[in-house]
């Protein structure tokens, strides 16, 4: 049994500026952004393409690999993801196939419960008889980029994905779009936008929930999700209201929260701060964004949207979330952190 399965589990705009479209924060051509850097002198990402992944650097670190066509086995619902993922001193900031769940990666999109589906990984809960494999993993399959990420003031991956059933069903389309920002490398910050849009391409309402709304408590982990690495298990975790520790802020609605700890083997620590941001969907009611946090057995996080309550999205629906995660490479105080959560506030 997983630990998990004993406990419980348009793009917006650079911060002070005005949101845009998902569309219109792809349409710079990559050359005026990077000319723009090299003119004013300042700090630009760098962008190395592969086949399957994408490299991005900043201030001599690679600070994250998106990888689009991943190797992971079925049982764990292969899907595009963020890893691995660095501050810019170099400090790691994820985790891949821990032991104890091995589909939890860096930083990825995902779903535990989706009808009879799982696009999260590994068992899937029922209140009558807890964690079990069923045979029901989906998988994400990344269909495109709009336009081929390159380096500048911004890197941004647009694409497009499709959500494939365990049955081979086409269940959703997905638009999404990472836009990496904010590198600030005299502060030791790097940002990182998470916007999706998911429309329902079935035939009907498909119900979208979590193990909390199929009747396990505070377990309501599903949307986007953040392992961070084992040396962080145990570490400082706050939000915007103040509120410390995971038992206080698992289940919460707040702005933001922050996860501090110290690295292993590299002196130093590091901050991530991750914004509850938005959920969408024209004419349907939404609960609220709550946080799935832990720090005492591993840190994770989740910009929950159905944490305890299912969406419910009708067929031709689209669901739209926007997210984002800040690093920062040092241990913030008190401060610092209402500070930084002010000027990225979504």
């Amino acid at each position: 049994m997983s630990t998990d399965q004993q406990h419980t589990e348009s793009a917006p705009a650079t911060p002070g500026t005005p949101a845009v479209s998902a569309s219109a924060a792809s349409a710079a051509p990559a050359n005026s952004r990077s000319a723009t850097s090299a003119q004013t002198g300042a700090a630009h990402f760098e962008v190395t393409p592969g086949e399957k992944e994408i490299a991005v650097t900043a201030a001599g670190t690679e600070i994250l690999r998106y990888v689009t066509h991943p190797d992971s086995p079925q049982e764990e619902a292969p899907k595009p993801y963020l890893y691995p993922l660095r501050f810019l001193d170099g400090g790691e900031a994820s985790v891949r196939r821990p032991w104890d769940h091995r589909w939890h990666t860096g930083l990825q999109f995902t779903w535990s419960h989706v009808a009879d589906q799982n696009f999260w990984g590994g068992p899937t809960f029922a209140a009558e008889d807890g964690y079990k494999m069923r045979g029901n993993l989906g998988r994400m399959n990344h269909t495109g980029f709009s336009t081929q990420p390159s380096g500048g003031d911004e890197v941004s991956f647009d694409e497009t994905l499709e959500w494939i059933t365990s049955r081979g069903e086409h269940w959703f389309d997905e638009h999404r779009v990472q836009r990496v920002h904010s590198l600030d490398p005299a502060r030791g910050i790097w940002a990182i936008d998470l916007t999706t849009e998911l429309t329902n391409v079935s035939t009907g309402t498909l119900p979208l929930g979590s193990p909390t709304t199929a009747g396990r408590p505070n377990a309501g982990y599903t949307g986007w999700f953040w392992r961070g690495p084992r040396s962080w298990s145990g570490c400082q975790v706050v939000n915007s209201n103040g509120a410390e520790g995971e038992e206080n802020t698992m289940g919460q609605v707040a702005d933001w929260v922050a996860f501090s700890s110290e690295h292993d083997d590299l002196d130093g620590g590091g901050t991530i701060m991750a914004f509850a941001g938005t959920s969408e969907c024209a004419g349907t009611q939404l609960p609220p964004i709550k946080w799935f946090t832990r720090t005492s057995i591993f840190a994770v996080a989740s910009q929950s949207p159905a944490f305890d309550e299912e969406i419910q999205l009708q067929a031709g629906a689209t669901l739209r979330l926007h997210h984002r995660f800040v690093f920062i490479a040092r241990v913030l105080t008190s401060q610092e952190r209402n500070q930084i959560g002010q000027e990225f506030a979504l």
